[in-house]
Parts: C-alpha cells; structure tokens; sequence
C-alpha cells in the first residue's frame, strides 16, 4: 500500500470518528481536518448552538495521547492567563515560570472574540512560531500545536473583533451551518435527550500517527506550474477592484499547504488544481478586506474569491 492509501485510510478513520458526532457535516469534517493536519490553526464561525465547540471536542478526542487544554475567553482574560506567569518561589528564592494553557497539542480557544485586544495578542507568537518568550527567552510548546477558536459572528455586546494581524494566523475560518436533512436533525436530538458528549468518543489513532500525516504533508509534492497558479490567484486579489487589502505571502503559503492536505486525504500523491480550488475560499476568505463600496453593494469575499478562481489560468497537466 502506497504512503497516500496509507494516510487516506487514517484519514477516513479519523474523519469517520468525528462524524459519528458532528452529523451531516461530512464537508465541513474534512475542511477542519485537513487544516490541523496542514498544521494550521482553524477559527470556527458561526451562530450559537450549531456544534462549534462539539466539532473541537470531537477531533481532540479522536487522537489518543494528545494533551488537550481548553480557554475559555472572557473580557477580563489577561495575557498571562493564556501564556503562563513567573511566579516566585520563596524556598529557592528565584522566579519559577508557571505554563499557561498554550503549553498542550490541541489547544480549544471557546469565543475568542470576547477576549481583549491585548490578550488576543498573547497568541500571535505562539500561532505563528510554536513558542512563547518569557523573560526574553524562547519557550517551545509541544509538537504538534494546534489552535481551534470559536467565535459567534452575530452577537457584538461585548466582544472585539479579531485585528487582521489576528486573522491571519488562522489557516482557515470555516462555519458549520444548520443541519440539511432532517434524519440528521433527528440525530442531534437523540444525541441531546441521551446526554451524548464529544468526549465520549474513542480515539482512533496515536498522537504519533497524528505527527506522521503532518509529516507527510510536508513531503507532499507541488508542481511548479502549481505554485505559479496559487501566486497568479493571490496577486489577483490584490488587484481585483473590490478589494482594499488583498492576500498577504502568509496566505499564498497556506493555500498550498492546505492544497497538499486535501490532495492526500484523497490518497493522491500530487496536488491538483482542482484541490486549490476546494480549499480557497476557506483559506482566502478571511484575508480580505473589501473596498466600502464592494460592502454597499452587498459583495462578499467568498464571491471575489469565485471570480478570482473563475478568471485565473489553470496550469495545464495535473
């Protein structure tokens, strides 16, 4: 068996797991786990109730030996709250360094935007460079991190919005969405009336397996033709008229990292166009900033993202 049947077959496994859980969402599953797998921290928006924090719970306790840690943000949240805090310590007379929660595999980060701007800040570092510096000294976290926020897009009394600098430490931001069919519905109650947790999930592979996909990952091949494609789409958007800010290089890397994932969640061992395409709107769509009058008109980013994608050459072969 072939190193892509071998993480395909994981991956089905593992997306099958969260499933059993979060039901008739199958889309949604794959998106979210092809971003942790891409070791990319994953922002889940949308209403209350729609199974945001279930998701998170779900795909934590689906891999065995991974130390999970959870933050639950709130206004008066400070950043050593999140980091860690030098304590001193009398008996030995010096300043010990007491772990925040950023110390773990999966970190759940439950209504992110109802945190300050200032301890929001307290995770750039840690997103973008696996560690936090204490007394001007670097402090790795474990390997892998990964950062799964939630945030409720309708609800604005207190809460701060995510800065762009922010933003664009998530991979990707994704929503969940009411169930589509009604057996999936009758599902959720069940689940509801029985008392059914996330956490009652078994887990279905190592923290050591989890490693070994992102491993691969990282091993997967992309094509010259493919990254010219993936920087043709990025600089479109910074030129499309109703865009004011378009996607940054952080973005572009993103995109095709995200694109080595998916094709391997297929079990190919080669990225395709047709797999920038799956995952643009969902690495994309928060790195834009459209112009006012775009937002007149009622234009949203996941529509300029579609014209971008509809106009951009496709590269010729796979």
């Amino acid at each position: 068996m072939s190193d892509a049947a071998i993480f395909q077959r994981r991956f089905e496994a593992l997306s099958a797991n969260v499933e059993d859980f979060i039901r008739g969402k199958p889309e949604v599953v794959r998106l979210a786990l092809v971003c942790l797998l891409a070791e990319g921290h994953l922002l889940i928006e949308d209403v209350p109730g729609v199974a945001k924090t279930s998701l998170a719970k779900a795909i934590a306790r689906s891999v065995a030996g991974a130390e999970v840690k959870r933050i639950q943000f709130t206004p008066d949240l400070l950043p050593s709250d999140v980091t860690g805090v030098q304590v001193y310590d009398q008996g030995r007379a010096k300043f010990e360094f007491r772990q925040g929660p950023v110390f773990t595999n999966i970190l759940l980060g439950d209504e992110i935007n109802r945190a300050s701007p200032k301890t929001q800040s307290a995770l750039l570092e840690v997103m973008a460079e696996g560690q936090v510096t204490v007394d001007g000294r670097p402090v790795p976290v474990p390997y892998p991190f990964l950062c799964i926020a939630t945030q409720n897009p309708v609800e604005h009394q207190g809460t701060y919005a995510l800065p762009e600098a922010q933003l664009d430490r998530f991979m990707m931001r994704i929503s969940i969405g009411y169930p589509e069919e009604l057996a999936d519905e009758v599902s959720i109650l069940s689940y509801g009336v029985t008392r059914r947790r996330p956490e009652e999930l078994k887990s279905v592979m190592e923290l050591d397996d989890l490693r070994l996909m992102i491993r691969a990952v990282r091993d997967q091949q992309v094509a010259d033709n493919l990254r010219e494609y993936v920087a043709r789409v990025i600089r479109a958007t910074r030129v499309h008229p109703d865009v004011e800010l378009g996607v940054s290089p952080r973005g572009g890397i993103a995109l095709v990292t995200a694109a080595q994932a998916y094709a391997l969640s297929a079990g190919r061992p080669f990225v395709t166009a047709d797999d920038v395409k799956s995952v643009a709107v969902p690495v994309l769509n928060h790195r834009l900033l459209l112009t006012p009058e775009a937002r007149i008109q009622q234009r949203t980013t996941e529509s300029v993202l579609l014209d971008v994608l509809a106009t951009a050459p496709v590269p010729a072969g796979r």
